[in-house]
């Protein structure tokens, strides 16, 4: 059925076959049905947009976009690990300034988070565990904190989450995205664990595969050089 209407003065014309009227003029008060029906229905479709953006701020684009995208993947140490990329300039927390070279001989945790994040805040205990249990055993973690939201760029803003989230590892900020683009990051959060030699063994996207991760940690904390 035809739904355009055409208002001339005070009346409507429009095609209406399930009420018989067609050919005929349709009667005001049946045009202010028609457009009440209208102003509901969008009414309703702005509170839907609301609702449904409201809630992607509060839990991050990631709650509702990695569902179908988590996957882990581990390259074996003689087959396709590659050197991992050095990390770009940023500001520092919980350390000086590090360099991937500086670290062979460790196994190193890179974690791509940013603090408003729902998936990344639900990661986060996981990793400050990891750091605690393996860090005096050979592990170094490093957050990198590619922001989501323009309020995630303020270093104040970062420092205070980085205290208020009780991390105690080293964060550098990524407010450029040249670490994030090195590493061909796509989502938040994704963690890559680093052998001795500084190559990709093991990576993640999204939430999940805690134990498994902790396997590899074991795993390349145990190989030798």
């Amino acid at each position: 059925m035809r739904t355009n209407p055409i208002i001339d003065g005070k009346r409507i014309y429009r095609d209406i076959a399930d009420l018989n009227l067609i050919g005929d003029l349709v009667p005001v008060n049946l045009m202010k049905v028609f457009l009440e029906r209208q102003q509901n229905m969008l009414i309703g479709i702005v509170v839907g947009i609301v609702i449904v953006a409201g809630s992607i701020h509060a839990t991050g684009f990631t709650k509702e976009l990695l569902r179908p995208f988590r996957s882990s993947v581990e390259y074996k140490r003689s087959e396709c690990a590659a050197a991992a990329p050095e990390l770009a300039a940023g500001d520092w927390i919980n350390t000086a300034p590090l360099k991937l070279h500086e670290l062979r001989g460790r196994v190193v945790l890179i974690e791509f988070w940013t603090f408003g994040c729902y998936n990344c805040q639900n990661t986060v205990p996981f990793v400050k565990r990891w750091d605690e249990r393996y860090r005096e055993k050979g592990l170094t973690v490093i957050g990198v904190h590619s922001p989501e939201f323009d309020e995630e760029r303020d270093v104040a803003h970062l420092r205070q989450a980085v205290s208020s989230l009780g991390i105690h590892y080293p964060v550098v900020t990524d407010n450029d995205y040249k670490t994030w683009t090195a590493y061909k990051v796509e989502a938040w959060p994704t963690v890559f664990l680093l052998d001795k030699q500084g190559r990709i063994r093991w990576m993640r996207v999204g939430e999940g595969d805690y134990d498994q991760a902790e396997r590899m940690i074991q795993t390349l904390l145990a190989e030798k050089v």
